[in-house]
């Protein structure tokens, strides 16, 4: 197993590399730049700031420079927010959008897993096909459409929650839902699936023919075979709830990381868009080592290659 992550980690730093270079241009050759204003800088002061944060500098050069920084762990300094660097304000902003992330997942894991072992239990009865329908529901509306409909019925009409902000717990529950229950509907389909295709295999009618009881079968023969599906999946869909955060923090108005590197990108705040980027690649490649471990935990049958 070491040897295993040994070797993805050195898979890692090509990778990294191809994203950090492809970025770091795509940002520069977007028109205008990070002291573009709705009123014109003076000529003299903006070659003023150009040659404090480098820019008069040779692109190439420009981009040695930043290369020296990130080996370092030196993001660079933030080019719209004065006197404070990227490192402070990914500091700063990301515990935010973790702790989003963290609450969408549990909602998505908790909806998900629930309603596709009641689907796979109770398969072709009312149960299934209640949960089927929450699990196309949740498909087919995207979030941008999910938030403002949540909004409207819980927050305006029933004042029940509130529409935006991040200070209380009523704040956390409309976006972590919105985020999480898109994901719930992908576990609760692949968990079905995972399910059904386990209590069909010779184990599980041995174990029925034993005298085993029904919970007992469920939760510790048949649902750890089912996970796999759900693990497998939990890589990418845990990256898209870190990226879908993007759109949910705009929506509900919430201090995080996401609603940041969207307003960087609008602000051509260079070294805060690569800053984010590069945090976010590498939870993407963490995360999905992560998940290819626990997939040959749950399945001795697969091997670390």
């Amino acid at each position: 197993m070491l040897r295993f992550i040994a070797r993805r980690l050195l898979q890692v730093i090509p990778v990294l590399f191809v994203i950090i270079t492809a970025t770091f241009f795509m940002v520069r050759f977007v028109p205008g730049g990070p002291f573009t204003a709705e009123k014109a800088v003076p000529p003299e002061i903006l070659r003023n700031l150009e040659a404090h944060y480098g820019l008069d500098q040779p692109l190439w050069r420009q981009y040695l420079n930043y290369l020296g920084r990130v080996v370092r762990g030196d993001l660079g300094p933030s080019f719209k927010y004065s006197n404070r660097s990227v490192n402070e304000i990914i500091a700063d902003k990301l515990p935010v959008s973790l702790e989003l992330g963290a609450t969408a997942l549990a909602v998505a894991l908790v909806l998900g897993l629930g309603l596709g072992v009641l689907a796979a239990v109770r398969r072709n009865r009312w149960p299934d096909y209640l949960a089927s329908s929450v699990g196309m529901l949740g498909i087919c509306v995207p979030t941008f459409v999910m938030g403002p409909l949540l909004v409207l019925f819980f927050a305006i009409r029933l004042g029940w929650l509130n529409a935006s902000g991040w200070y209380t717990l009523p704040d956390r529950i409309l976006p972590a839902l919105t985020l999480g229950f898109v994901y719930a509907a992908y576990i609760m389909r692949l968990t079905r699936g995972g399910m059904l295709e386990v209590l069909n295999q010779d184990y599980i009618r041995t174990a029925r023919a034993k005298g085993a009881s029904e919970v007992r079968i469920v939760l510790r023969h048949a649902l750890r075979g089912g996970l796999l599906p759900v693990v497998a999946f939990l890589g990418p869909g845990i990256a898209g709830i870190l990226t879908g955060s993007f759109v949910i923090e705009t929506i509900f108005q919430i201090p995080g990381l996401g609603r940041e590197f969207v307003n960087s990108a609008f602000n051509r705040d260079y070294t805060l868009v690569l800053g984010t980027v590069i945090l976010y690649a590498g939870l993407i490649i963490g995360l999905n080592l992560v998940v290819d471990v626990v997939q040959v935990w749950l399945n001795p049958k697969l091997k670390f290659e």
